[in-house]
């Protein structure tokens, strides 16, 4: 498991491309036959990747989170990118297909993350967050997913948001995740552009082309920077960061957040006429 320390906005202000990167950005995370995660200590939030073959991969606890098993503090949120898959909560197997989702309550002592098909092997991107009691664990299809389409064509930002883990669907401590999808010819998210400074958020950007890439934005509104993205990777925004993207062609992202509240629509919306 990587560790990311917080990184204060005024520091972000002084790094270079490459430091803006390794503070960040989440590189590699996909990998066959691995469960890769990363812990960040804005709001104790940890994402990862399991692609899972020939054998199935299973959360454990340790010494960085401090427990005896993985969820015995935390709960957590995963979505199929890949091929269809399986995850074993105590014993109890959910089939996860492509783009449906699972949440597994805090207090689950063995989550296992297992392929249909080794050769076609499933993509689960997990995100986990802190957790002070037990929701129900359970299975969400993209049917189950509260969807809300927002944007334009002039402004080639039409796009729907699919709310998997969110209020409106299941009830679960603070993480929240959804599936962002363009429409074909749109390229920007999030733009016009906010910060919360209630929640941080993580984006993943994925279903790209190997020659397209995302320009995702961040950085207080007066100190905007960019990072090159591509292909199911990940980046970190802070609750002082803006957080969005334009590409060389239309892409999917999932969003997950942690914080203080659940309300999602609690931004602090920024000016166009403000960025610089």
């Amino acid at each position: 498991m990587e560790i990311r320390q917080p990184i204060h906005s005024e520091h972000a202000k002084q790094l270079d491309t490459a430091g803006l990167r390794e503070q960040f950005l989440i590189e590699n995370m996909f990998q066959e036959g691995q469960l890769n995660l990363t812990y960040s200590h804005i709001d104790r939030i940890i994402v990862g990747g399991a692609v899972p073959t020939d054998e199935a991969l299973m959360l454990e606890g340790g010494k960085e989170i401090g427990v005896d098993y993985f969820l015995e503090r935390r709960e957590l949120g995963a979505i199929n990118i890949g091929e269809p898959g399986l995850v074993i909560v105590d014993g109890k197997t959910y089939e996860i297909g492509t783009r449906e989702a699972i949440y597994v309550g805090k207090g689950a002592k063995e989550v296992k993350f297992e392929s249909v098909s080794a050769q076609q092997p499933a993509r689960f991107y997990v995100n986990s967050a802190p957790a002070h009691m037990t929701y129900p664990t359970r299975k969400i299809t993209r049917e189950d997913a509260s969807p809300e389409t927002l944007g334009s064509q002039e402004n080639c930002n039409v796009r729907t948001i699919n709310k998997y883990l969110h209020p409106a669907v299941l009830p679960t401590c603070q993480l929240l995740m959804g599936l962002t999808e363009l429409a074909p010819g749109s390229l920007w998210n999030t733009m016009p552009c906010h910060t919360h400074e209630r929640r941080m958020e993580v984006y993943l950007y994925f279903n790209m082309k190997d020659d397209n890439i995302v320009f995702h934005y961040m950085g207080e509104p007066q100190e905007t920077r960019h990072i090159v993205m591509r292909n199911e990777q990940a980046v970190i925004s802070p609750s002082w960061s803006i957080h969005s993207g334009v590409g060389t062609a239309a892409y999917t992202f999932i969003w997950s957040m942690v914080g203080e509240n659940q309300t999602f629509h609690d931004m602090d919306h920024v000016a166009m006429s403000d960025l610089k």
